[in-house]
């Protein structure tokens, strides 16, 4: 299967960028360098492009587009790994960077990596291959009330403590092995009546266990005053979300950056030594326009934030 997948608000972060042609930029999730080809494109000899994946089928596609580029650097990492690997080639500041926190379209549409319910697979959901914990193993061997807390808290699905029931109670019959088998059980956790009002009713605890898996939100949160702290003054950082979970981290460690004050407000003068590191480009964030929806409907939920080092 060819790794494809369609760049979400792609004009929109490329001019969120602002790239200078002779400047340093980094994606770290490269995917189908969509992103990483528009930066390439107005970078001069003297500019640099790193992008960064897990997948290792996004490294292959990505290398193979990004060939004709001398400027690119591809490497196979998790991005909370970025500030080592830039420093390991000498890096030591850069002057944009992208991150595109999207399950690709090639991963949720390729049976065999077990990201969606859409098709019956293996449960796995690694976004890097070389891991060796699987979504099987969360399913099969999560204690009842650690299934309730990521179903609860990563999916916000309001019948969590059911569906958490239902699969251990599943599976003390026998081991639950595909996505056909685990959306079966859920679907039976949910009242119909529900099922037909909000939407399809595995979507919620599929998008949990894949967080859990891949440590999406604590990867986030862990990295970004690193990445922020790596840009020039006047880089930026784009950020694209998919959903509140993500998008409120990203909102609440930019805000940080720009006001890191921990004076109580009734003082009259900042007596805490924090400086800000910058300022938020965008108050509200940036939306897929209608036309972008009606041609991709995987970017409706999408979201872009900006934050300018100072």
């Amino acid at each position: 299967m060819t790794f494809e997948h369609k760049s979400v608000l792609l004009e929109e972060t490329i001019q969120g960028l602002r790239v200078k042609p002779d400047g340093i930029y980094v994606d770290g999730t490269l995917g189908g360098a969509g992103h990483a080809i528009e930066v390439c494109k107005k970078l001069s000899a003297k500019g640099r492009f790193i992008g960064i994946d897990q997948d290792q089928d996004a490294i292959i596609a990505a290398s193979e587009r990004l060939a004709a580029y001398e400027q690119a650097t591809v490497i196979r990492s998790n991005y909370c790994y970025m500030v080592q690997e830039l420093k390991a080639r000498g890096i030591e500041k850069v002057d944009g960077i992208v991150l595109d926190l999207g399950v690709s379209s090639y991963q949720l549409d390729n049976e065999e990596r077990g990201f969606t319910y859409r098709f019956d697979a293996p449960l796995d959901m690694r976004m890097d291959q070389r891991q060796s914990q699987t979504a099987s193993d969360i399913v099969n061997g999560y204690e009842e009330k650690e299934l309730y807390r990521i179903i609860r808290d990563y999916g916000e699905d309001k019948f969590a403590k059911n569906i958490a029931k239902h699969i251990v109670a599943a599976r003390t019959q026998a081991p639950i092995e595909t996505t056909g088998e685990l959306t079966e059980i859920i679907r039976r956790a949910i009242p119909m009546k529900m099922q037909a009002k909000s939407g399809h009713p595995a979507k919620r605890t599929f998008q949990a266990i894949r967080i859990e898996l891949n440590r999406e939100l604590d990867v986030l949160r862990d990295s970004l005053d690193g990445m922020i702290d790596m840009l020039n003054e006047g880089g930026r950082i784009c950020i694209i979300t998919f959903h509140s979970l993500e998008d409120r981290i990203v909102k609440t460690i930019f805000r940080k950056n720009e006001n890191p004050c921990t004076c109580p407000p009734d003082f009259p003068v900042c007596v805490c030594g924090n400086t800000s590191k910058g300022k938020v480009i965008t108050r509200k964030p940036i939306l897929p326009s209608d036309e972008e929806m009606e041609v991709n409907p995987r970017s409706k939920s999408a979201k872009l934030r900006i934050f300018e080092r100072g």
